[in-house]
């Protein structure tokens, strides 16, 4: 059975490219949608960088997003709340 292990404080996600978040450096962030709709989450290289990749997250999701420490997180909505995590054994 998988544990998460909380590394930092919950906050929502920026919604602007020059805002993004890295998360405090983080590797893994999990990512939840408190939105009654559906969000888009983009992930950049760094802030006003080139685009990594974007997904959709459905209303009330929950997402473990692993990334490079230096990437950069936005969401379309500040609904979507981020949160610094890791795994334990």
């Amino acid at each position: 059975m998988a544990r998460t292990l909380l590394v930092g404080a919950e906050i929502a996600c920026p919604t602007t490219v020059g805002a993004a978040t890295s998360f405090g450096g983080a590797q893994v962030v999990r990512l939840v949608n408190t939105d009654g709709s559906a969000q888009k989450v983009t992930v950049l290289e760094e802030q006003s960088g080139a685009g990594i990749g974007s997904m959709t997250m459905p209303a009330g999701s929950v997402e473990f997003l692993e990334k490079k420490s230096t990437e950069v997180v936005l969401a379309a909505s500040a609904n979507v709340l981020g949160t610094k995590v890791g795994y334990t054994a």
